[in-house]
């Protein structure tokens, strides 16, 4: 039977917007449930599809958790490459990714639970090991931000602590903030940027330029 382009872009689409769907659904039930305590049929349940369809677009929640850590990782690493790209000093990219994060964090749940799920990667036993690979390997946010703290160091806009271990202490600060929001969003309001700022940069610069 003949099949219109349209038709095909069409059925595309709604492949698409069900996959996107399934992986928004899964991705709470993860965050709030585990891994291990998450089963198809609760994913099936939130996402209003039958276990049947689900099967059809990911063969286990193996998969789905694997696409959605690869997902949350992608993520993160092509907005830190691009941070790295902007023609700003390093003081302006530290500032507005500080600035980027928070905002992430104070209007959707969503980067909350990716953060969580990139956690659940690392410290669970029970996560594929294919996801735990991913965030093991996948290293470039801290080597974008250790590059840049670099760079301001050299300018003596940056503390000079170890750049590695200040890229660590950004990540892991952020990192903390998405945990607590997951577990308190009725009440959470995200910090001063300026507390986060004044860790990295030094102190004479940032009372002139915050």
């Amino acid at each position: 039977m003949f099949t219109s382009p349209r038709n095909k872009e069409s059925n595309e689409r709604v492949k698409d917007e069900r996959r996107e769907q399934i992986l928004s659904n899964a991705l709470i039930l993860f965050a709030k449930k585990g891994f291990a305590a998450t089963k198809i049929t609760d994913i099936s349940a939130a996402s209003g599809f039958s276990q049947g369809l689900i099967y059809h677009y990911y063969q286990s929640k193996e998969e789905i958790f694997v696409a959605l850590i690869k997902n949350a990782v992608a993520i993160m690493n092509a907005a830190a490459v691009e941070l790295e790209r902007l023609p700003l000093t390093p003081l302006e990219k530290i500032k507005l990714a500080i600035g980027k994060l928070l905002q992430g964090l104070e209007e959707g749940e969503q980067v909350a639970y990716h953060y969580l799920l990139i956690n659940q990667a690392v410290i669970s036993e029970a996560i594929p090991d294919e996801a735990k690979l991913i965030v093991e390997e996948q290293t470039l946010r801290y080597e974008v931000i250790a590059r840049i703290i670099s760079a301001g160091q050299r300018e003596g806009s940056f503390k000079k602590y170890d750049a590695r271990d200040m890229a660590l202490l950004f990540w892991t600060s952020l990192n903390g903030l998405a945990i607590y929001k997951a577990g308190h969003a009725d009440n959470f309001k995200v910090p001063d940027a300026n507390i986060l700022i004044s860790m990295f940069v030094l102190e004479n610069i940032n009372s002139k330029e915050v």
